[in-house]
């Protein structure tokens, strides 16, 4: 069961096209890599070489 984390100020932003985009903050506190080639991604992961 994948535990709910709160979602905090400082860890999204709208991007002009009106989408939340999570910061490298919200990603930390989550604690580990969904692979779906986040913007903000702290674990190195890139869509394109994987």
């Amino acid at each position: 069961m994948k535990k709910i984390i709160p979602v905090e100020e400082g860890d999204y932003y709208l991007t002009p096209e009106g989408y939340r985009c999570f910061t490298e903050q919200y990603h930390l506190k989550r604690g580990y890599c969904c692979e779906s080639g986040c913007r903000h991604c702290p674990y190195g992961f890139d869509k394109k070489k994987n």
